[in-house]
């Protein structure tokens, strides 16, 4: 279907794999824009193991100059220790903070905070591009999922602060997902012709989901390139809000047809839409 100006993703299916409640807003403005939009998670935030670490770094919150926050999950995780810990925003007014891009700094600000510092680029060495000259001899925060790249804690290190790094949730692969996915993919009738990812975490879980399949009696798991050979992925375009993500999605052997200029979901939409334009 040629894509109309009202609707320009007309008869397109989209794949959206952000966490449950997140998904909603992209997926507003994916069906707004006309697209089929399948909703299966390819990620689940879950509460860290412990608090410990996080409650102590608020505990002492006073001690510290840089607060930096990569994402809104890591905001509402620490918004919800800040009330349960009956922490008041005065406390943490003297802080200076940097956001890793306009949809943190919008849940930071919602909290009546306000943000110091955004990149130009919505990733981690734009963040230690904007911040090298300004934190020698400081103490800085970093609050953030479980698994992250070190980017930001080593670069700030050198460049002399004092960084402590906190765990304020953890991100997982959704089981549910599994089986939802395959059926989806095997359906050549439903199969996305997009499938969208917001996070390097977004791209290895979607592998993981895809990869585990067992195959005939013997019960072996079939890696995801077989099932991409297999035919599963064919006429599947993959679109990346970043370039870090898209390089995790081209070392698990998916290559990148669309990839955001602006890192965030609106810049998602756009390359979106200007790719199907594109095509007809």
């Amino acid at each position: 279907m040629k894509p109309n100006e009202k609707h320009p993703l007309a008869g397109t299916r989209i794949l959206v794999g952000r966490a449950r409640h997140q998904a909603g807003s992209l997926s507003a403005s994916l069906r707004g824009l006309g697209a089929s939009v399948i909703e299966i998670p390819f990620i689940e935030i879950r509460k860290p193991q412990s608090y410990q670490s996080l409650d102590d770094a608020l505990k002492n919150i006073k001690t510290y100059d840089w607060l930096i926050l990569t994402s809104a999950n890591g905001v509402e995780a620490m918004w919800q220790r800040v009330r349960k810990l009956r922490i008041t925003r005065k406390n943490l007014e003297h802080l200076q903070i940097a956001a890793i891009g306009p949809a943190t700094k919008k849940a930071i600000v919602k909290h009546g905070l306000k943000v110091k510092m955004v990149p130009e680029e919505y990733v981690a060495e734009s963040v230690v591009k904007g911040l090298r000259d300004k934190v020698s001899g400081k103490r800085v925060v970093l609050i953030r999922a479980k698994v992250a790249r070190d980017v930001i804690p080593e670069a700030l290190r050198a460049a002399g602060a004092h960084v402590d790094v906190v765990e304020a949730y953890e991100t997982a692969v959704p089981e549910k997902s599994r089986s939802r996915l395959h059926a989806v993919m095997k359906n050549a009738g439903r199969r996305p012709h997009i499938v969208t990812f917001t996070s390097s975490s977004s791209a290895k879980n979607f592998a993981e989901l895809l990869g585990r399949v067992k195959a005939g009696a013997a019960g072996a798991d079939l890696p995801s390139v077989a099932l991409i050979k297999a035919g599963l992925l064919k006429h599947v375009q993959f679109a990346s809000i970043g370039p870090v993500t898209s390089a995790t999605l081209r070392e698990l052997q998916m290559p990148v047809a669309i990839e955001a200029r602006e890192f965030t979901m609106g810049g998602l939409i756009r390359a979106i839409v200007l790719a199907r334009y594109a095509q007809h």
